[in-house]
């Protein structure tokens, strides 16, 4: 519904600062921004190397039509015919139009036209810009170049806490490595922020929703009137009390846990081409919710989401648990309409290193998929010892059967279970194995035979038949072959997988009994180690590489991989490993840029060569060291960082330090923040009473079964949907509007940090959406029954709205406003007060934090 002629006069000028703002913004410019970079190392620059390169780079053995592809000037000056890619201009791109094959003497590369997919890429490249890093020289870092001399690579040592020459300012260690750094730079922090300032910031970094006016007047209450003739200082024990109730909130998990979402490039769809519906992400979404409220240490919550499938549990809820989280590696998006099988596979493989590495080591491995990485030192080499590793994976993703459905699969989840005993040669401790059979019994040379024979098929009890001795030996063969006669005893065959969802498909590998739900999963396949693909090319193998992980992060050769395994349990090990230098940093680095706006590393995705250094290097370490010491706790983190003064500052400026340091390296003030999509839509719904604070069970996904959404079932997505955002359906290409507006995280890549846009749609939703003008015509009839005084009204408005009281100067504009609507606009006083509300919601300050 189309704003109220009376709601236009109150909002104008929020609508105008917008444009103005948003024009300045749309500037090009050449700095690329860690998504753009991720883009085009993983969508551009393999398809240029693989189909160009041979005849349009300076390694060609003959240029043709003067074009050169390999440089980021070459490829924009183009050749003979023109210019090869226009930034933003897809009609005077002409490398679009040859891909696209506009002519047919003109297709690139010849007699071989890429796939849609692969097209739609370039064209979304160049409309972003077409940010390239090529500059022309040799910039690729040899695969030999020693690790010391790169910072991230280095182990994270103890770190000896700095003494400033200002001994009073300190609340904590963390902010006595800032103060330090400040000094050495001869800046000075400036003073606190107000309470209700304060407050208004923990209550939205710490759970993304904002304190009620009741909790607002407390905490001031709590903190004492502050002196005007001295700095104000919020006293230490009313912040640790808020503090601990917001972490100790189930509200904590909806808000940090969506983080993790970002980066784990959390959908319900698989994208692409054909858009099919992922029914069960959803049980991802709430295990990694349910993670960061019972504060899962890190590194398990990291280990289960890579090898969850192959950790022991202690019963049937654990293992669907443990099931459930390895659904981070199998909800990326998928290429359904992919031709070949094996591309098909080793798509899926890049993906899953891609998030893996991005995800926990801030690493851009996937960029040596087709050759030595450019610019860190991770040869194609250590590529594929980690590509083995995932395929030697079954990824059930949960797309399955239905007419052409290429690569969709026979079995297309996993079930969870009702039921589970571990099996003895799995993870059954071994005295409770030998338990089973009281009477000590030999073990026969038959009964070792079929033992090894049975071993020979199964990985894991080959394993764990190792460690047995000959009680337990015993009490394994009876468990598998019975009592009888070893020669003829035989293991129960596994019942069939299901071929087609929604039916349950029988449990793989004696799991438990299915309880008639399914989860989106891995578990281990066929192991096998993998070739090196020249250029990326399937039909040019080198040589087979064994499984391993990166040399870079102190990987020395083969990593020992239980025979039978795909050594993804030995990945997990790895990448959580003490002497591992980088997943706790690149976490605390996470954990910082969530409170602050920005990491001390400001690239949170991107610790190699082409990342930022870290402001603080040794508050960086430090934070990572903290991290571990507590158990990996991340509340613990985020609990000693939001209790330090330095998040207290106010976001003031100051002249002096804003000339030294306008960017704020050195956190001599707050940063001013906008919020996120969803804060925004549930601070919306919040001010209005209308927020639904009951997580849902499942999501509206779920009722679609194994659906192609490309084809119009797109009526999910206008479910009146009044519970928090992070519930709502996630479908790639179909984002809800009040969340794709304000720069949602763009589901089918790894997001470390969000872009922040100001654009004119922004300003005309927030004046013109149906959603907000419900919500303001909400939020008016909150106060209409509380009190007929209109200057009460008003301070009850601005402190459901904004976390504050109204000064004298705004209460008198905002009853002058009120009344002229009234009288001369002949406005009923509801209506007035609803365009005042909506007025509030569009203001700048709903929509930041200071």
């Amino acid at each position: 519904m189309p704003l109220h002629r009376a709601g236009l006069f109150a909002a104008r000028a929020v609508l105008l600062a917008a444009v103005a703002v948003a024009g300045a913004a749309d500037k090009p410019t050449e700095k690329i921004s860690p998504d753009q970079l991720a883009f085009f190392e993983k969508k551009i620059r393999p398809v240029l190397v693989t189909k160009c390169y041979q005849c349009h780079s300076a390694e060609a053995e003959k240029v043709k039509g003067g074009l050169l592809l390999d440089t980021r000037e070459g490829i924009r000056m183009g050749g003979a015919t023109g210019h090869a890619v226009e930034p933003r201009d897809l009609k005077g791109s002409l490398l679009i139009a040859a891909i696209r094959g506009e002519k047919k003497d003109q297709l690139m590369p010849p007699k071989e036209k890429l796939p849609p997919e692969v097209i739609a890429d370039f064209e979304k490249w160049v409309l972003m810009g077409a940010p390239d890093p090529r500059d022309g020289k040799r910039t690729m870092v040899s695969s030999q170049q020693s690790a010391e001399a790169k910072w991230a690579f280095q182990p994270v040592k103890p770190v000896a806490v700095p003494q400033p020459k200002d001994s009073q300012w300190s609340a904590s260690d963390v902010d006595r490595f800032v103060l330090k750094k400040l000094e050495e730079k001869q800046l000075k922090p400036v003073g606190d922020a107000d309470p209700a300032t304060l407050l208004r910031r923990l209550y939205f970094d710490l759970i993304g929703l904002p304190p009620t006016p009741e909790q607002v007047q407390t905490f001031v209450k709590d903190c004492g009137v502050p002196s005007p003739h001295s700095a104000f200082r919020t006293p230490h024990s009313a912040l640790e009390k808020v503090v601990d109730q917001l972490l100790a909130s189930s509200h904590f998990g909806e808000r940090w846990g969506r983080h993790w979402l970002d980066v784990a490039r959390y959908a319900e769809s698989t994208g692409k081409e054909r858009n099919f519906a992922y029914p069960e992400a959803w049980r991802y979404r709430d295990y990694v919710i349910a993670s960061f409220n019972a504060d899962k240490p890190y590194d398990r919550f990291l280990r289960e989401q890579v090898a969850g499938d192959l950790l022991p549990a202690k019963d049937a809820a654990q293992r669907n648990e443990l099931l459930i989280a390895t659904g981070f590696l199998a909800l990326g998006p998928k290429g359904l309409n992919e031709r070949s099988r094996d591309q098909f596979i080793m798509d899926t493989v890049d993906e899953q290193i891609d998030v893996t590495t991005r995800a926990a080591l801030g690493l851009t491995v996937s960029c040596a998929r087709c050759h030595d990485h450019k610019f860190d030192p991770i040869p194609q080499r250590d590529y594929y010892a980690v590509a083995g590793i995932f395929k030697s994976t079954e990824t059930h993703f949960g797309v399955g059967g239905g007419e052409k459905g290429k690569n969709r699969q026979p079995s297309t989840h996993v079930p969870l279970v009702k039921t589970y005993s571990p099996a003895p040669v799995a993870t059954t401790p071994a005295t409770s194995v030998a338990a089973e059979s009281p009477v000590a019994k030999k073990l026969t040379p038959e009964m070792e035979a079929k033992l090894k024979k049975f071993a020979e098929k199964n990985s894991k009890a080959a394993l764990r038949l190792k460690s047995m001795n000959e009680t337990e030996k015993v009490a394994a063969y009876e468990r598998f072959f019975g009592t009888g006669d070893a020669a003829s005893a035989k293991p129960a065959r596994p019942a069939k997988k299901a071929a087609k969802y929604p039916e349950t498909p029988a449990a793989p590998k004696t799991l438990g009994e299915p309880n008639g739900q399914l989860a989106m999963a891995v578990l281990d396949g066929k192991p096998a180690d993998c070739p090196i693909y020249i250029r990326g090319e399937l039909e040019e193998k080198g040589p087979v590489i064994p499984r391993g992980f990166a040399t870079v992060v102190g990987a020395t050769g083969p990593a020992k991989i239980a025979p039978g395994q795909s050594g993804r349990l030995e990945l997990a090990d790895w990448l959580t490993a003490p002497e591992n230098p980088l997943t706790a940093r690149v976490m605390a680095n996470r954990v910082w840029q969530h409170l602050f706006g920005e990491g001390i590393v400001s690239t949170p995705d991107n610790f190699g060569a082409t990342g930022e250094r870290p402001t603080h290097p040794e508050l960086l370490d430090f934070l990572a060291n903290r991290l571990v010491a507590n158990g990996w706790s991340v509340k613990q983190l985020i609990r000693e960082v939001v209790l330090s003064r330095t998040y207290r500052l106010s976001s003031a400026t100051d002249a002096k330090s804003f000339a030294a340091d306008p960017e704020n390296n050195f956190l001599w003030r707050s940063n001013q923040r906008r919020l996120d999509a969803e804060a925004i839509r549930d601070g919306i719904l919040a001010a209005s009473g209308q927020l639904d604070l009951k997580a849902p069970v499942g999501s509206p996904m779920s009722t679609l079964g194994d659906t192609d959404l490309s084809r119009g079932a797109r009526s999910v997505l206008k479910a009146d949907a009044r519970h928090r955002s992070v519930y709502l359906p996630i479908i790639r290409d179909m984002l809800p509007e009040a969340l794709d507006l304000f720069d949602f995280a763009e589901p089918s890549l790894v997001v470390a940090a969000r872009e922040v846009t100001t654009v004119p749609s922004q300003a005309l939703y927030m004046l013109n959406s149906q959603f907000v003008y419900e919500n303001a015509v909400a939020m008016a009839k909150r106060f209409q029954g509380t009190s007929a005084d209109p200057k009460e009204r008003i301070q009850a408005a601005y402190l459901t709205a904004l976390s504050r009281p109204a000064t004298a100067a705004e209460v008198a504009r905002a009853e002058g406003y009120l009344k002229t609507h009234a009288a001369e606009r002949g406005g009923s006083p509801e209506t007035a007060l609803t365009t005042f509300c909506q007025a509030l919601f569009a203001s700048a300050e709903f929509r930041y934090i200071k």
